[in-house]
């Protein structure tokens, strides 16, 4: 018997290797060291599952009644996990029992990250497993990631058995949890319906084996089984480019028995297959059903998520990916070719319209009337030369794996400040940073951004030779912060008044400087204060009469350059309106402030 699992979390961007099932590497020595960098893509391992003896629960299984068995009463305590804990070691820890299992069954464990960006990741994840583990926090409640991994599930008809994690903290409320599911028909079975539902800690390490034995249960009764015989069927989880071995793929077989020599398919790309290598990275000679495998020996890079199919032979191979290309441009020409047809038409209507609106006319007056609407439509057409006043920022996207440069172009395509700063998104691809990317940014003047990627010191000195900045990100949403900042700094800076003083004209009477009279208007100061070398303005009632700096600014005789609230001053303005008795003046700055830019990601 062969099983898959998918866990799709429904907690904000964290390492997911951290939070829920999981947890499970610490007490599985093949899977991969944990980091609290996020991992993008899905990570795949497969370990042999353990059976209790004793408190074995089966519960609730759609169209199935079994007997649960008694279970006793245990004192719950807890277990320190390690990293590369033996099987044994744990089981010894929780005083369990460990029953081998018949040959050839295993368990296949698909984790992908619970943050909203990675949300096709969760579709494909759930396309490619028979069994989904939604892990729901049991302080935080459902969340619009959970929301949607529900709807995956229920889209691709795949039974779900719920993990409320963090059921340890004083806060946690599970009952809340399977409450709230109900409004997403998932009816757990202690209100009746036929869903499992495990509590558990990630953090201590409890009823995770119960986890474990609800899903085997379920596989069990479900009667999941793979066929190890015929041509391979598989599915690819990721993709990424390895310096030594090139275009790798990270997949998973769901038929048929994968060997060195097979010759694959996967949509645009075939292969024939150089290496295997198992979740640890060592070289194995098969993968049956079920078992999560790396395949080197790709000609080009499939995307994530494509079907694996088996060819009998290399021609065979060729002549597939050739045919699905050509229908690929042919149906890119059928989208152009009915664009244009649309444009066409347009025009044509336009042109009927304005004929028939001169039909009236003799022929001369419509050959007039014709080319004065031509000459008007080449007035309002810009010219090839012309340069735009617009701003705009030109972006090179590199990822580590195929599901992360996804899950950054779909971010993107939420982009909608384009009047405000174009963004153009010049090239994108998987891999280090190289030579070709620094060359495309210097011929766009653009900027690249690298997630979970490097970049060499012979690139770096390039990329600083030439002036183009590397932004290089391990957090995607940092990425996307950093991203909103570069296009805040294209946008122009806005004038932004502060005002420092408010004061009102009490009188006016007219002082003689030479041979000239000049109005002078004797104010108080009522807030803030009067700053002679700051702009003013004169208002009165609703009209602004007047905007400028002020010629004199007196304090009875003195000239003074501030004059605080509840003083009085006499004031002179380079002004022909004369001042009367109730104007007010406001006493300003100018301060230059950065925009923002009003793109909101949702995140």
């Amino acid at each position: 018997m062969v099983t898959q699992m998918a866990t799709l979390t429904g907690r904000a961007f964290v390492a997911p290797r951290l939070i829920g099932v999981p947890v499970l590497p610490a007490f599985f020595p093949s899977f991969p060291s944990p980091t609290w960098a996020p991992a993008p893509s899905s990570t795949c391992f497969h370990a042999r599952y353990l059976t209790a003896e004793q408190g074995r629960r089966y519960g609730k299984i759609p169209e199935f009644k079994l007997k649960p068995a008694k279970v006793e009463k245990q004192v719950k305590h807890e277990v320190e996990i390690k990293h590369s804990m033996k099987v044994s070691e744990l089981a010894q820890a929780m005083n369990k029992d460990i029953v081998q299992q018949p040959s050839g069954q295993l368990i296949t464990f698909l984790d992908t990250p619970g943050h909203k960006a990675f949300s096709a990741m969760r579709a494909r994840g759930a396309l490619v497993t028979d069994i989904i583990i939604l892990v729901v926090a049991a302080d935080d409640g459902v969340k619009n990631q959970t929301i949607e991994s529900i709807q995956h599930a229920q889209k691709a008809k795949v039974p779900i058995i719920v993990a409320v994690n963090k059921c340890d903290k004083p806060q946690a409320d599970p009952e809340k949890v399977k409450r709230d599911l109900l409004a997403h028909d998932v009816v757990c079975e202690e209100l009746g319906g036929d869903v499992q539902a495990v509590h558990i800690s990630a953090l201590k390490g409890d009823n995770l084996l119960e986890l474990i034995e609800a899903t085997v249960t379920l596989a069990e009764v479900l009667q999941l089984k793979g066929d190890p015989s015929g041509l391979v069927e598989g599915s690819v989880v990721e993709s990424r480019t390895d310096k030594g071995k090139g275009p790798v793929t990270t997949a998973i077989i769901n038929r048929g028995t994968l060997k060195k020599g097979c010759v694959l398919v996967a949509g645009k790309a075939w292969a024939k297959v150089r290496w295997l290598f198992d979740e640890n990275s060592r070289a194995v000679t098969q993968a049956g059903p079920g078992t999560p495998v790396e395949i080197v020996g790709w000609k080009e890079l499939p995307s994530a998520g494509e079907e694996i199919l088996e060819a009998e032979t290399e021609k065979r191979a060729r002549e597939v990916v050739e045919w699905r290309t050509n229908m690929q441009e042919q149906n890119k020409l059928k989208e152009h070719q009915s664009i244009i047809e649309a444009k066409q038409k347009e025009h044509q209507d336009s042109y009927n319209k304005v004929r028939q609106s001169l039909s009236h006319l003799s022929w001369k007056q419509r050959r007039v009337a014709l080319y004065q609407e031509i000459k008007k439509q080449k007035a309002h057409r810009p010219s090839e030369g012309s340069e735009t006043k617009e701003f705009s920022l030109h972006i090179i996207v590199k990822g580590d794996v195929n599901g992360s440069v996804e899950a950054l172009l779909n971010i993107l395509e939420s982009y909608d400040s384009d009047e405000q700063c174009q963004m153009n998104i010049v090239h994108f691809g998987v891999g280090d940073i190289s030579e070709n990317d620094i060359n495309l940014a210097e011929t766009f003047s653009g900027t690249i951004y690298g997630f979970n990627v490097a970049a060499s010191k012979s690139i770096q000195h390039m990329a600083v030779k030439k002036g183009i900045h590397l932004k290089m990100h391990r957090v995607i949403y940092h990425l996307i912060d950093d991203l909103k900042e570069e296009l805040s700094r294209k946008l122009p800076t806005v004038i932004e008044e502060n005002i420092i003083g408010e004061a009102s004209v009490l009188t006016t009477f007219d002082v003689s400087v030479g041979k000239k009279k000049v109005n002078v208007a004797g104010c108080r100061v009522q807030k803030g204060h009067l700053d002679r070398n700051m702009k003013f303005r004169l208002i009165r009632g609703k009209d602004i009469l007047w905007e400028g700096a002020p010629t004199a600014l007196k304090h009875h005789k003195d000239d003074v350059h501030i004059v605080k609230a509840g003083m009085e001053c006499g004031l002179s303005l380079d002004m022909v309106t004369e001042f009367k008795a109730g104007d007010v003046i406001f006493c300003y700055e100018e301060i230059e402030k950065l925009q923002k830019i009003s793109w909101d990601p949702g995140f």
